[in-house]
């Protein structure tokens, strides 16, 4: 079978495509077909050993898959030959085909497609458990999306609309802003041209954020912390800005808010039922036509070093999706 290739750290361009030795499922094993992959930040982490989990060289990166099982293993008792899957790897998607766990395979909507689905798993479920597990976001509270153009970010604001709060989506362009809009936002601020402060309190007037959701970090942090109201929620998402912020302690406590990091592929991993019901969720706002992936480009298999680099450099919009 074909996969993309890391044999050793580095950037997008030191992928390769190759031609690796195919592979079969032990008892509680499926093989997966995989029809679409999505293409997310963690992956140009992952190749250049700065990512949390640290897979051993040579590997394909990949975090989120979507596909049709081919192949079942003596034990697999909940999935068969010919089941539409989707399912959070880690690693190992950017590949024609995949060996996963029963256990961490969710079934596809029959009205969703692959590269819909392949753009859902990993933004959806992020932002579903950083916004009720962690975030407990309600009903007509305020919540501050950072990086609101971006895959996560576009979920983040489906999401909250979904749950009826008031959006404020920030983002570093006009482009991303107009998408943010789209998806729903009720205000919008161009971070590179606007003070964030300054702009809140004009829309919130001194009352501040309720949740601030940020996969950003960098200088933003600080500003949307000082911007919290009392006993808000600041979510920690990831640093797609390279820096990761360091404040000063005395802002939650003045403020009475929370610091809270968000890690959902380890939820995934841990709390696998708590995180099937938030897809649950998911699904039925899928196909109440609340919420949709957007979806920037999509890419043959080879294609994965620009797709990368794409996210890396911070030029896309919502997903981008590698078909195989």
């Amino acid at each position: 079978m074909k996969a993309i290739i890391c044999k050793k750290f580095g950037p997008p361009e030191s992928l390769e495509l190759l031609e690796i030795e195919d592979i079969h499922p032990r008892d509680e094993e499926v093989k997966i077909a995989i029809e679409a992959c999505g293409v997310n930040f963690p992956d140009t982490l992952i190749i250049e050993n700065k990512y949390q989990f640290k897979p051993k060289l040579p590997f394909s990166p990949g975090g989120e898959i979507t596909g049709e099982i081919i192949e079942v293993g003596k034990k697999v008792k909940k999935f068969k030959i010919g089941d539409k899957v989707m399912a959070m790897t880690l690693y190992g998607g950017f590949a024609e085909n995949i060996i996963l766990k029963e256990e961490g395979l969710i079934k596809r909507p029959n009205k969703m497609n692959c590269i819909t689905a392949a753009g859902f798993t990993m933004t959806y479920g992020t932002s579903m458990h950083a916004l009720t597990q962690k975030g407990n976001l309600k009903k007509n509270e305020i919540i501050l999306i950072l990086g609101a153009g971006g895959g996560v970010g576009l979920a983040a604001v489906q999401i909250s609309k979904a749950i009826g709060a008031k959006v404020i989506a920030a983002a570093s362009s006009k482009k991303k802003l107009d998408v943010a809009k789209e998806a729903g936002a009720d205000y919008v601020i161009n971070y590179s041209q606007e003070d964030l402060r300054q702009k809140l309190k004009e829309i919130t007037g001194e009352k501040g954020v309720d949740v601030v959701f940020d996969p950003v970090g960098g200088e933003l942090l600080e500003k949307a912390l000082r911007s919290t109201a009392w006993n808000g929620r600041v979510l920690i998402i990831g640093f797609t800005s390279g820096i990761i912020p360091k404040v000063s302690l005395n802002l939650p406590l003045l403020k009475g808010c929370s610091i809270v990091g968000v890690f959902w592929g380890a939820f995934r991993l841990k709390e696998t039922k708590l995180d099937n019901k938030n897809f649950s969720k998911l699904f039925a706002w899928y196909e109440n036509g609340k919420i949709n992936p957007y979806i920037y480009k999509s890419f043959p298999l080879q294609d994965a070093s620009m797709a990368l680099n794409l996210i890396k450099k911070r030029k896309a919009i919502g997903k981008i999706v590698l078909k195989t």
